[in-house]
């Protein structure tokens, strides 16, 4: 019978917690002023076409030839006119996709979205 007991104590909590979570939305988490949601999905789209990940981390997953991206938007070392210069350029490791003036914005967008929703992310 305690089984029972403590099977529907668990199975009530889980419900509980669930609903919690799903119903309050993840729009208070994010610190600062979000981008245009058009622009962020361009630049989305842009990251996904261009096969970003395979050389680039966004949360720790993608590949390791290149820097991890997830807060590069805020990294003092970094920044928006890094990131604007390796997209429009290139680099050593990184090639020059001739990117329009667009989506450079687009992707740089994205990442600042991917910035200010990295808050359990970035290192304290």
């Amino acid at each position: 019978m305690t089984k029972i007991y403590i099977f529907s104590a668990l199975l009530i909590s889980y419900f509980a917690y669930s609903l919690a979570v799903y119903t309050r939305g993840t729009d208070e988490t994010a610190s600062g002023p979000l981008p245009g949601k058009t622009e962020v999905t361009l630049g989305k789209r842009l990251y996904q076409e261009k096969n970003c990940s395979s050389c680039h981390q966004l949360y720790g997953l993608g590949g390791y030839l290149g820097p991890e991206l997830t807060t590069a938007f805020s990294d003092p070392n970094r920044g928006e006119l890094y990131l604007r210069a390796f997209l429009q350029n290139g680099g050593p490791r990184m090639p020059k996709f001739d990117f329009t003036e667009k989506e450079i914005n687009s992707i740089i967008s994205y990442l600042e979205y991917i910035d200010h929703s990295a808050i359990s992310y970035r290192k304290k």
